[in-house]
């Protein structure tokens, strides 16, 4: 086993797979994660346990999932003070801990006395370019990465969190044209839950162009760190919080939301690199990884028992080994994340894929899933793509898109990801699959009641009780019947159902 490695963890904002080159993507170019995957590992079933930020980074920082993180299962929450994150307990044990960008937002969080934490490390900010576009963030991740690196101590490994706040919305309309030098025609499909039209493909095309703007400075950072001469001992983790910002995705509990791009690379510590590994693996599992390379105790730094399973054995494994141990699905779920239901609830979901299969409960069915169609939505992000898919609703041949992005959704949702990956053709109810959606059910409550789960033991009202971190946004429906809803960053005048009954 070598000797501990550095760790560079990079995150995007927002990016679905398989939107990388690696992936065979046509219509957006990542050379530097390419790049990662060549030498390393490509994971082609990594999944976020709750496609929203807050709650999908506390997953990632603890190890465990959501609904084993009390408050930070929400978005907007206040991360509970007794749990610890990696990064915390490798900085208290006197390591070089820092982040550029996004760490673990949006919320508050604070230690027991009320003073601020630093969930991903020590912040690193101080330098800005001018970016390709007014809705691409001046953070320069790449020149603060720098700063950080030149004060690492040469006798120690250090963890650096590259958190892109790309390709979070909003984008420049055109920019994937004007300034990628892509054109529409390039989109090799349409997701099926949207109607192929021309926005909707420049929308996709404006997203790759902010996917793109993370990959550079990626590669910036892995430039610095070769020629450092410390990349044959860094493990390099590229991935996303959760999925693209668009309807069905971002938020939801679909393939498309919780499937995220995975990439790592160590050149003295994975055996045979550029393998392509189809074992299901969740972003829970980044924590111990990160011990097991590292020799560490998270336990001993004061983390709550961890869920996740290292991937350490997939670092040594031969193209055809199978390591013994690993999990053969993962788990995902849904609280509460952005307002606009009465009484500010969420929509809960729990749910497990396995053999290509994905299986659902949605535990109270007679709420709308993207929030109340009189406040726009609040749960899907404004966009061409949320307006295009708003106006098939009164399109019998097309009401199918609006019904697969915002329409009510049964009890029971089983999908083959493998014939209907954007999940359109429910088959939950149908009888030939009705054993298959027994098993995935026990499954599931098994894992949850082992977890202890409030929601699969009954409790799941306290995931509700827990009050936004943001004050004003507390009671938004409230607000919003009253005539006097706050300001959104999400909300634009289009979104809005004109018709919603």
């Amino acid at each position: 086993m070598p000797t501990a490695p550095n760790v560079l963890l990079a995150i995007a904002d927002d990016w679905s797979a398989p939107h990388a080159g690696a992936y065979g993507c046509p219509w957006v170019s990542t050379p530097a994660f390419d790049r990662v995957a060549a030498a390393g590992l490509l994971f082609t079933r990594a999944h976020t346990p709750d496609a929203k930020c807050a709650p999908s980074r506390a997953a990632l920082l603890t190890g465990r999932n959501p609904w084993q993180l009390e408050a930070a299962a929400n978005h907007w929450c206040y991360f509970p003070a007794h749990y610890r994150t990696w990064p915390e307990a490798l900085r208290a044990a006197g390591l070089h801990v820092g982040f550029t960008g996004k760490g673990w937002a949006p919320g508050v969080a604070n230690d027991a006395e009320g003073q601020p934490r630093q969930l991903t490390g020590r912040p690193y900010y101080g330098k800005t370019i001018d970016p390709p576009t007014p809705d691409i963030a001046r953070n320069d991740y790449a020149g603060n990465f720098a700063t950080f690196l030149d004060e690492a101590p040469a006798d120690q490994p250090w963890f650096f969190w590259y958190g892109g706040l790309e390709p979070h919305r909003r984008y420049t309309y055109g920019s994937g044209t004007e300034l990628g030098g892509r054109t529409i025609d390039e989109i090799d499909q349409v997701p099926a839950c949207w109607p192929d039209t021309p926005e909707v493909r420049q929308d996709m095309l404006d997203y790759a162009f902010e996917v793109e703007h993370f990959d550079r400075h990626l590669g910036l950072i892995l430039d610095q760190i070769e020629a450092a001469g410390q990349l044959a001992n860094t493990l390099v983790i590229v991935t996303s919080d959760n999925g693209y910002p668009f309807p069905h995705a971002k938020g939801n509990t679909y393939a498309d939301a919780c499937r995220v791009p995975l990439a790592m690379a160590w050149a003295e510590g994975i055996a045979h690199p550029g393998q392509v590994r189809d074992e299901y693996v969740s972003l829970i599992d980044i924590a111990p990884t990160i011990a097991a390379t590292g020799g560490f105790d998270l336990a001993a730094g004061g983390l709550a028992p961890i869920t996740g399973q290292s991937l350490a054995p997939l670092l040594a494994a031969a193209p055809d080994e199978r390591p013994a141990g690993l999990r053969g699905h993962v788990l995902l779920g849904r609280e509460r994340h952005d307002v606009g239901r009465p009484l500010d609830q969420g929509y809960p979901v729990r749910g497990v894929v396995r053999d290509e299969w994905l299986y659902l409960h949605n535990y109270e069915p007679t709420r709308w899933p993207g929030c109340n169609p009189e406040t726009g939505y609040w749960d899907t992000d404004s966009s061409p793509t949320k307006t295009a898919v708003l106006a098939t609703r009164r399109d019998p041949a097309q009401r199918h898109h609006w019904q697969a992005c915002f329409g009510m959704r049964p009890a029971h949702e089983l999908y083959d990801l493998s014939a209907d990956p954007y999940c359109m053709t429910n088959l939950a109810e149908t009888e030939p699959h009705a054993a298959r959606r027994a098993a995935m059910d026990e499954l599931l409550l098994h894992e949850l009641l082992a977890q202890e789960d409030p929601r699969a033991m009954g409790q799941g009202h306290v995931f509700d009780a827990y009050p936004y971190a943001d004050e004003k946004m507390r009671g938004y429906y409230e607000q919003w019947a009253a005539g006097t809803p706050p300001p959104s960053p999400w909300f634009e005048a289009g979104d809005v159902d004109p018709d919603p009954d």
